[in-house]
């Protein structure tokens, strides 16, 4: 028991430290900071979406059809139907973010076990791999918008659709870098020990994967906005009257002439998410890189 205690003791020290340092810097980078505080506002916002929307994203006011931004009542103006453009864009962004967050789920689900499995078990890499191979071969909208169609048109369908198309990428990024940790001396050593395979990938592989997995969430999480946005664009995703950033940028661009904000505002709302999810996954890459500067 004592044995235990002390092993563990020093282990419990390094990850503190680990945790301290990764903060650190990445406090440290200004980009990291900005954007960590735009994706902590987006955050908070989607919670707290049905009581800082103005008005339900579903209701009409045809007196003020097509108001410009700035308009009394109306912040940043109002659709073809007269419906506040600000209430749907926050309702939108709600919607947007729970589709990123369940597409990566279901693709770190059954992307990092896989993945692990591949990069640990010759038996089933040639498999595995073959398989994501063939996937890859479908650029990664062209699948879900195959996958969203087979399966109809919902937010919980997009998201599956979109999560399916992004396991590829995870495999191969999972497996790649088991492939570096099995090669390493403390595998080696708990093999020789005699610890079980998946005692192995538990404890030791699995562990020190998890800051790859991280940086591939921050990059998988735009690619699924982007995804959804898309889809709903298409009519494949999130339905009407539903808020959604792509369902505003579909029906807005039959007034674009007329109402340009109704897609210029939902499009830059898209953006700044996305851009700022990488950013913050480029800086905590860099973060998390233990050849970094030393402190």
């Amino acid at each position: 028991m004592t044995s235990a205690v002390a092993v563990t003791a020093p282990k419990v020290r390094r990850d503190a430290s680990r945790r301290a340092r990764v903060i650190r810097r990445l406090r440290r980078n200004p980009l990291a900071v900005i954007s960590f505080t735009v994706l902590a506002i987006a955050l908070m916002i989607a919670i707290l979406a049905p009581w800082l929307a103005p008005y339900a994203p579903e209701q009409t006011d045809f007196s003020h059809v097509f108001a410009q931004p700035g308009t009394p009542g109306h912040l940043l103006g109002t659709d073809d139907l007269g419906r506040d453009v600000l209430s749907r864009i926050i309702l939108g962004l709600r919607a947007s973010l729970e589709v990123g967050l369940l597409a990566v789920a279901t693709a770190l689900l059954i992307g990092v076990p896989l993945g692990l499995a591949a990069g640990y078990f010759r038996a089933v890499d040639a498999v595995i791999s073959r398989l994501t191979d063939l996937l890859l071969a479908f650029p990664f909208l062209i699948l879900a918008v195959g996958l969203a169609a087979i399966r109809g048109a919902s937010l919980g369908n997009a998201a599956v659709a979109i999560g399916i198309a992004q396991i590829p990428g995870v495999i191969r990024v999972v497996r790649s870098d088991t492939l570096r940790l099995k090669s390493l001396d403390f595998v080696a050593a708990a093999v020789v020990d005699g610890a079980g395979d998946f005692w192995v990938l538990r404890r030791h592989v699995l562990p020190n994967a998890t800051s790859v997995i991280l940086v591939q969430a921050t990059v998988a999480i735009p690619a699924a906005i982007l995804g959804e946005a898309v889809l709903s664009f298409l009519g494949l995703g999130i339905q009407p009257p539903a808020p959604s950033l792509g369902t505003m940028l579909a029906t807005a661009q039959q007034f674009a002439a007329r109402a340009p904000w109704a897609a210029i505002l939902p499009g830059i709302a898209i953006m700044v998410l996305a851009l700022a999810f990488n950013v913050f996954g480029d800086s905590l890459r860099d973060a998390l890189d233990p050849k970094g500067s030393r402190e």
